[in-house]
């Protein structure tokens, strides 16, 4: 059939059912299968590492408080021995260049890192998978578990292992809002049944890990993590990642050890399928790099395991690079393009922002003013002929200790502070004071003049000098 045109009209394929359907398929669950090597005894060592801080560090004091703790309701964040006000946002956003920054060099270095062994969608994956491996046996048995219809045995094995994924996932849960509310108090309010916003996020933060690391895993990574993505733009052919040496393995095939394989054509590949069963994300890393592929170097230790068996070299699949396997590169040449200028520049970024960051906080003046005008009170005569304006200091004292402090002005002739100048905040405290300057009148001509608090602590070098403007009326 031709368009009024004269051409040919093009004929667009409609799908069949079978196609339409597929489309849609349900999800296969994967049944990684367990195995022991190099970068298996990485992922639990960071595992452990991770988890020991996170579960730990909401217990350790400093002093008489929580070491770490995010305090919204007071807006006070306590780490280590540093009080942090909602003025010293900076700080958050430094932190996350830093993150942000760190991410691209490790990323341009060495591929997924991040995503392989310190993830926390990996680390709590990692350990629900350890809770069913031990409760339901290694791949082979949970397959056949999860094939056979309903038994006792089945029903309790089942039953045990979601009963201990909901625990770890309620801790989890408390463990996340003890960063925010006292851990000590949170514990005895959720044990009384008070405190509502409390309950909803430790079984909101609990539902979500249990969600993910128990049902969702691998989807996760591979269908909502936004750096799956975006990975590619900082890959280059110099980056670390996992590779499969097509030029040794293929053409692949089974064999006897006893035989000539080479002389039947064949390559190290024996197509045991063990590099795929071991994937956390079901991938074949022998089709190449996939954007599945979270770079946790399984698959090295399962092909590693079966060259040995083999009596073949090590190496078939293993972290390399593009340049390195295409031209034959060995571990020096590889380390040696390491120093290129994006990892150059990433580095060089990083120290800079890092440096800067710990001399702010090294200088920082743990004193915070702000000023405000007292707009219910204007400039007024007041006994004995002065001019009088009143202010109103808010001052936050960062120390972990009692400060006195004393209030001095300057920036007009025979200014004075009239009002209590010297005044104390206890730690971690802040405090609003009424200040009242004045002046002689007809010292100064109408209209607003700049002066300039200084707020000093007594017993310490604190200072911080603020501006303000004294008004003179007409």
């Amino acid at each position: 059939m031709n368009t009024p045109s004269g051409k040919p009209r093009k004929v667009i394929p409609i799908a069949t059912d079978s196609e339409v359907g597929s489309l849609f398929e349900a999800q296969k669950k994967i049944y990684p299968r367990s195995i022991s090597g190099f970068f298996a005894r990485w992922r639990w060592a960071m595992v452990v590492l991770t988890q020991l801080v996170f579960y730990g560090l909401p217990w350790l004091e400093w002093g008489q408080r929580q070491m770490v703790l995010f305090d919204l309701g007071a807006r006070r964040f306590y780490i280590f021995g540093l009080v942090l006000y909602p003025q010293d946002f900076i700080y958050l956003t430094g932190l996350l260049i830093i993150s942000a920054l760190s991410l691209f060099l490790f990323t341009a270095v060495a591929g997924r890192l991040w995503c392989g062994f310190a993830c926390p969608q990996t680390v709590y994956t990692e350990i629900f998978m350890w809770i069913e491996h031990k409760i339901e046996g290694d791949r082979s048995a949970r397959l056949r578990l999860d094939g056979s219809p309903w038994t006792l045995e089945k029903v309790w094995k089942k039953s045990l292992k979601q009963f201990i994924w909901i625990v770890v996932s309620v801790w989890t849960g408390f463990t996340f809002v003890g960063y925010f509310v006292p851990i000590r108090e949170l514990g005895a309010e959720l044990l009384a049944l008070n405190g509502s916003w409390q309950i909803f996020w430790v079984l909101f933060y609990g539902f979500a890990t249990y969600g993910n690391a128990g049902f969702l895993r691998e989807q996760v990574c591979m269908y909502m993590c936004p750096y799956a993505r975006f990975q590619s733009a900082m890959f280059d052919p110099d980056t670390l990642i996992v590779t499969y040496d097509v030029a040794r393995g293929e053409p692949r095939g089974p064999r006897i050890k006893t035989i000539d394989y080479k002389a039947k054509g064949l390559g190290d590949c024996i197509d045991c399928t063990l590099c795929v069963q071991v994937c956390p994300t079901g991938i074949d890393i022998r089709d190449g790099l996939q954007y599945e592929c979270i770079g946790c170097g399984l698959c090295v230790d399962a092909c590693n395991t079966v060259m040995d068996k083999m009596h073949y070299p090590r190496g078939l699949i293993r972290f390399s690079t593009q340049n390195g396997v295409s031209k034959g590169w060995g571990k020096a040449e590889i380390l040696r393009r390491v120093a290129r200028p994006r990892v150059l520049i990433y580095s060089a970024v990083l120290v800079a922002l890092c440096v800067g960051m710990l001399t702010s906080l090294v200088v920082r003046t743990p004193l915070k003013v702000d000023v405000v005008r007292d707009r219910a009170s204007l400039s007024r005569i007041v006994a004995g002929g002065k001019l009088e304006n009143t202010y109103r200091l808010q001052i936050m004292n960062a120390t972990e200790a009692t400060q006195r402090y004393r209030i001095s002005a300057q920036g007009l002739t025979g200014l004075e502070v009239v009002s209590e100048p010297e005044f104390e905040i206890a730690a971690a405290e802040s405090r609003w004071v009424v200040v009242r300057l004045q002046i002689p009148y007809g010292s100064a001509a109408s209209g607003s003049h700049t002066v300039h608090f200084n707020i000093a602590a007594v017993d310490s070098a604190a200072r911080v000098d603020e501006k303000a403007v004294f008004l003179v009326p007409r």
